[in-house]
C-alpha cells in the first residue's frame, strides 16, 4: 500500500460469523474509493484456514486484508471475561487495538452485522479532536426506558443520550494509549462486573466525558424503527437479523450485498433452519436482559434531580 491515505478498519469474528463478515465487506468495498487504501484487520481466535482464504479473496490493489490472532491477548484476561446469550469473547477484541497497533493514530472498528452504504473513509476522516472515541448514541437505549435508567445509574453515564453503541466507532488510538485504556480496562474487569452490555458498558464508563457523538446516519439500527434522514451504515444488531426474519427494516440492503457473496446460499439456510423454538429462546433472552437491567438499576440509589 503505497498511497498515504491508509484507512485502518477492524473487525472481530469467529468462524460462525464469517458469512456475515463477507456481506459487510462486500458493501464496504463496493462503496470504497480508489483514492484511499483500506487496511482491513480481522481479529480472531477461531477461524478455519478455508474461511480465511475465502475472505482474503476480497483483496485488491487498494484493499488489504489481514487476519490477526488475538489468543495471546485474550489468554491474559480470559478468566475475568463475562459473556451472555449469543455473545462470545469476540466482543472484547476491539479493546486490544490501541496497544496492538502503535503505528496507527486512529482507526475504525465495525461489527460484522453491518452494511455500509457510504465510503467508510468518510467516517474515519471525521475530526474527533482529543476525544477517545467517536460513536453514535445507542438506538436500543433510546427505545427502552429500563436501559436508560441502567446506563445512567449503573454504568454511570450522566445522560443516556451520551451512551454510545460500540459496534461502529472511530477510535483515537493515540489518545487511548496516552490514557492507558487497556490497563484501566483490565483493572476494572477485576473490580466491576457489567453483565448487560459487557465490553460496551466498560467502554462507556472509561471514556465518558471524552466521546464525540455522531448522528444516527452512521449507525442506523432497525430496532429504532423507520426514521427520516440519511443512512450511511446499517447495523442489524440484537434480534434484527434479516437472515432469520422476513420483516426486518432495511433488509433489502443486506440481501443486495449478500447475493454478491459466495455465502448467499449458506446464509439462506440459516433462515430455513431457524425454528420457532429458536425464536422463543431468543425472545426469552431479550426479556431476561431487560429484567437484569431493571434489577441492577433498582440496586443503585438514584440522586438525579431533574427527572425526565
Amino acid at each position: 500500500m503505497k498511497n498515504k491515505n491508509v484507512i485502518p478498519i477492524f473487525f472481530a469474528v469467529d468462524d460462525g460469523y464469517i458469512p456475515f463478515l463477507a456481506v459487510s465487506l462486500q458493501s464496504l468495498i463496493d462503496n470504497s474509493s480508489e483514492k484511499n487504501n483500506y487496511a482491513i484487520k480481522i481479529l480472531y481466535t477461531n477461524v478455519s484456514e478455508e474461511n480465511m482464504v475465502k475472505i482474503k479473496n476480497y483483496k485488491s490493489q487498494n484493499i488489504d486484508i489481514e487476519f490477526v490472532d488475538v489468543k495471546k491477548q485474550l489468554e491474559a484476561i480470559k478468566d475475568k471475561l463475562y459473556t451472555r446469550n449469543y455473545f462470545s469473547n469476540t466482543t472484547y477484541y476491539r479493546l486490544f487495538i490501541p496497544e496492538m497497533y502503535p503505528e496507527y493514530k486512529k482507526a475504525v472498528y465495525i461489527d460484522s452485522d453491518t452494511i455500509c452504504l457510504k465510503d467508510i473513509a468518510d467516517l474515519y476522516n471525521i475530526e474527533i479532536g482529543e476525544n477517545l472515541i467517536a460513536g453514535t448514541p445507542d438506538g436500543v437505549i433510546q427505545a427502552i426506558d429500563v436501559f436508560q435508567d441502567y446506563v445512567e445509574r449503573v454504568v454511570g453515564v450522566s445522560d443516556y443520550n451520551k451512551y454510545f453503541n460500540a459496534g461502529i466507532i472511530v477510535m483515537n488510538l493515540e489518545e487511548l494509549r496516552k490514557y492507558r485504556f487497556e490497563e484501566k480496562f483490565i483493572y476494572m474487569l477485576e473490580r466491576v462486573k457489567f453483565e448487560v452490555a459487557q465490553d460496551q458498558d466498560y467502554m462507556n464508563r472509561l471514556c465518558k466525558g471524552r466521546v464525540k457523538l455522531l448522528d444516527f446516519s452512521w449507525n442506523r439500527m432497525p430496532v429504532m424503527g423507520k426514521q427520516e434522514g440519511e443512512i450511511n451504515i446499517i447495523h442489524y444488531n440484537l434480534g434484527a437479523k434479516p437472515w432469520y426474519f422476513d420483516n426486518v427494516l432495511y433488509q433489502e440492503y443486506f440481501w443486495k450485498y449478500a447475493e454478491k457473496t459466495e455465502f448467499y446460499d449458506k446464509i439462506k439456510e440459516f433462515g430455513k433452519n431457524y425454528t420457532e423454538e429458536d425464536k422463543e429462546k431468543d425472545d426469552a433472552s431479550s426479556a431476561k436482559l431487560i429484567e437484569l437491567a431493571k434489577k441492577e438499576a433498582d440496586c443503585v440509589g438514584d440522586d438525579r434531580i431533574n427527572r425526565r
